[in-house]
């Protein structure tokens, strides 16, 4: 089972988020663009709909989990490649940038995930909330050097510079994961709009709740309006089904 929402939070004109899901196929994305004048939105869909394709194809040729890691991939240089001709075709949209969380779920359990910036892939298993992507921006760094710490990160001014994205400047860099889930795991795909709004512990016992994916997506983002909605809000819901 899987569910999307998204919403455009309580200080946002328009919503740049996107987010794609595609149950027969396990692929589920979100996307968190960038830019100004509607780039953000044009990045963010141009990205999504990019690698959505190319992932449908490689479930539809029956490709494996290593040449699903090689698709990913090769995705995120065609959508950068994408976002370069559509700057160079319109001036107006010249800056803009996203980032991107993906994965494919097999009906084995395996995972496999690709992610640039700062959306994140979480897992809930047992209970515990883990995140699972590691976000690419400047705090981050220096939580990772000791510098600061994990809840000093949460209220940084610079929180939300990135040290990678899908742009037209900088070439893709994506890290390739991959994860084997169990019966009656629950993944959470999610922009910045969520958990800079919400914690993990809120977070976690919103999707620990023994409610509908879709409950759960609306109390998610009604949660995030309620911590200031200062960002457009996404969020992918994707149960495991257990065996019994």
């Amino acid at each position: 089972m899987a569910v999307g929402a998204t919403n455009v939070g309580r200080r946002r004109r328009g919503n740049e988020d996107s987010y794609h899901t595609d149950l027969a196929r396990g692929i589920f994305l979100v996307a968190d663009g960038m830019g100004g004048h509607a780039a953000g939105e044009v990045a963010s869909e141009l990205v999504s709909t990019t690698v959505a394709q190319r992932l449908a194809q490689a479930r539809d040729e029956g490709a494996d989990g290593e040449t699903l890691l090689r698709v990913l991939q090769e995705a995120s240089r065609a959508a950068h490649d994408a976002i370069v001709h559509c700057c160079a075709d319109d001036r107006r949209y010249k800056g803009m940038g996203t980032t991107l969380t993906a994965c494919v779920v097999e009906p084995t359990g395996h995972c496999w995930i690709g992610h640039i910036g700062d959306s994140r892939l979480y897992r809930l298993r047992d209970g515990l909330l883990e995140q699972i992507t590691h976000d690419h921006t400047l705090v981050q760094r220096e939580v990772d050097s000791g510098q600061i710490t994990a809840e000093e990160a949460r209220h940084h001014p610079l929180s939300h510079i990135l040290t990678r994205v899908l742009s037209e400047d900088l070439d893709p860099e994506m890290d390739l994961l991959s994860d084997t889930l169990e019966p009656g795991d629950l993944l959470l795909l999610a922009t910045d709009g969520l958990y800079n709004m919400v914690d993990d512990l809120s977070i976690a016992a919103v999707v620990a709740d023994d409610a509908p994916l879709s409950k759960m997506a609306t109390s998610l983002i009604s949660a995030a309006n309620r911590g200031g909605g200062a960002d457009n809000i996404t969020v992918v819901l994707v149960q495991i089904l257990s065996e019994d």
